[in-house]
């Protein structure tokens, strides 16, 4: 009995991340969000979200996560960029540290700007568990985009991240967390 239980969980994770491997999110094309979030983290996010500023899919972008002491002048020169796009439509957020952090961080710039629609550009492995984040910390009136950057993640990265969706599911069905 218990060696069939086993198997079936196996089988089911197993059969998961095969459907989380084929469904990675691609790139959003011709749809237009009053934000747009960039998490910190992999190469190409915050190229993405740059361009999509550019292109006008958004009014005002948030790169969350960002290292204290990280000026905008910094990144304007990083991203060959001009300042005045970062004075004015792209906010920085340095109190994240991670993924749920990031959807704190988030939710709370999106009260303040009273947006209702936000474009997550974030790694294709990553947007998921972003989405899922930034979802539950946001008020239900809102609607997030997962936009994915695609990456060449090595399979021990995705069969972690494919956990810590999976955990972290898990964990705000039960409530916890919230």
């Amino acid at each position: 009995m218990i060696v069939r239980l086993f198997g079936l969980v196996a089988l089911a994770w197993a059969l998961g991340f095969a459907a989380f491997m084929l469904l990675l999110p691609m790139p959003l094309e011709g749809t237009t969000t009053d934000a747009i979030v960039v998490p910190t983290g992999a190469a190409g996010r915050i190229d993405r979200g740059l361009d999509l500023l550019r292109r006008h899919q958004a009014r005002r972008m948030l790169v969350t996560g960002v290292a204290p002491g990280v000026r905008p002048i910094d990144l304007a020169r990083e991203y060959r960029t001009p300042a005045a796009l970062f004075a004015c439509c792209i906010d920085l957020g340095a109190d994240a540290v991670d993924t749920r952090s990031n959807a704190e961080e988030t939710a709370a710039w999106v009260r303040v700007h009273k947006y209702r629609s936000v474009r997550l550009v974030t790694s294709d492995w990553h947007v998921p568990r972003a989405k899922m984040e930034l979802d539950a910390a946001l008020d239900h009136h809102v609607t997030v985009l997962g936009d994915g950057v695609p990456g060449t993640p090595r399979l021990g990265m995705l069969v972690n991240e494919y956990n810590k969706l999976i955990l972290r599911r898990i964990a705000l069905w039960i409530g916890m967390g919230t």
